[in-house]
């Protein structure tokens, strides 16, 4: 597996990474805890060194999960998790946001407890939250960073005007967001703010929460706990409507003697040398097939046609509930 460095800092990781949420939050019942620890250990026998988890997958479950499963190779892996929701101690979610400062501490206690580890590699803030100014949570980070607690700080679906702000009190790292040929809009505003700050950029759902790997039609039924039940862009009738991208990529594939999801993931790695894709998966086979994407090279050629075929298509449907739409790009 080849590596990467997140922007200009010296974080260096693997070129795909492991987004662990789904085997225990998001899309239908958690995964038997063996199950999903022994597909972590896989990850890490194949050459993956960055593995992604948060507080409030779960809560708390998949923080112990991951730090479970990475105790016996912590010097060769980076763990990424999340603040910034509002949780008990008892796992009760308000379903509010919370990045106040003595907050983010009292987190990251607990983080590094359930995570088994001395320091997080990379800490994000979940969302922004706008009752904390941004360079007061920024200013929460470097102290924990001073204080050896914390290595590099992140920040999930913020605009640029937030990344600015932030990175000006606290240099940022990385910026996860959903980024995939289902959902280009970050290359509007906030990848040019990445590149002139030289800050890495994590895209997850980069298969497009499962669609672009022609794994799902309009007939695709889901469990009913799994999140896309209330995705508008996973109505059956836009599921119809979007089958023309996996059309593309499967053609594409079929001359590249690769899948529709590794086409998906190397168009990403394609994009920019500081992007790292974290895809998902409860499954070793996919696992091993998303990792393939890494050995797929895409040409100018190939970009360039890929370019002038996805011109032809629209992709219909938001991407998040309204409720959940008004906290991202803040």
């Amino acid at each position: 597996m080849q590596k990467r460095k997140l922007g200009k800092s010296n974080l260096e990781v693997s070129a795909l990474g492991l987004g662990c949420m789904g085997l225990n939050f998001g899309y239908g019942p958690a995964v038997e805890k063996q199950q999903g620890i022994s597909l972590i250990r896989a990850a890490v026998e194949r050459g993956v060194t960055f593995f992604d988890t948060a507080e409030v997958y779960g809560p708390f479950a998949n923080e112990e999960l991951v730090g479970e499963a990475l105790a016996p190779f912590r010097d060769r892996v980076v763990i990424a998790t999340k603040f910034g929701w509002d949780i008990k101690p008892n796992g009760e979610r308000s379903g509010e946001l919370n990045s106040r400062p003595e907050h983010i501490k009292e987190f990251t206690e607990a983080a590094l407890k359930r995570l088994r580890v001395d320091a997080i590699d990379l800490l994000y803030q979940h969302r922004v939250d706008l009752n904390v100014p941004i360079e007061d949570v920024a200013g929460a980070v470097r102290e924990l960073i001073q204080a050896g607690k914390v290595k590099h700080f992140g920040l999930s679906e913020a605009g640029a005007q937030t990344i600015r702000r932030a990175h000006a009190v606290q240099p940022v790292t990385a910026l996860q967001s959903e980024y995939s040929l289902f959902w280009r809009q970050p290359e509007t505003d906030v990848m040019p703010a990445l590149e002139e700050l030289g800050i890495g950029f994590v895209p997850f759902s980069p298969l497009g929460k499962g669609f672009l790997t022609g794994k799902i039609d309009e007939n695709t039924t889901f469990d009913s706990t799994d999140f896309r039940n209330i995705v508008p862009r996973f109505t059956s009738e836009n599921r119809k409507a979007n089958q023309a991208l996996v059309d593309l990529l499967t053609k594409v594939a079929a001359e590249k003697k690769a899948t529709p999801a590794q086409i998906a993931l190397a168009w990403l790695l394609a994009q920019k040398p500081w992007i790292v894709p974290i895809p998902g998966t409860t499954k070793l086979h996919r696992l091993e097939e998303n990792l393939g994407g890494a050995e797929v090279e895409l040409s100018a050629q190939d970009l360039h046609e890929i370019e002038e075929a996805l011109s032809k298509v629209q992709i219909v449907g938001d991407r998040y509930p309204a409720y959940l739409q008004a906290r991202v790009g803040r």
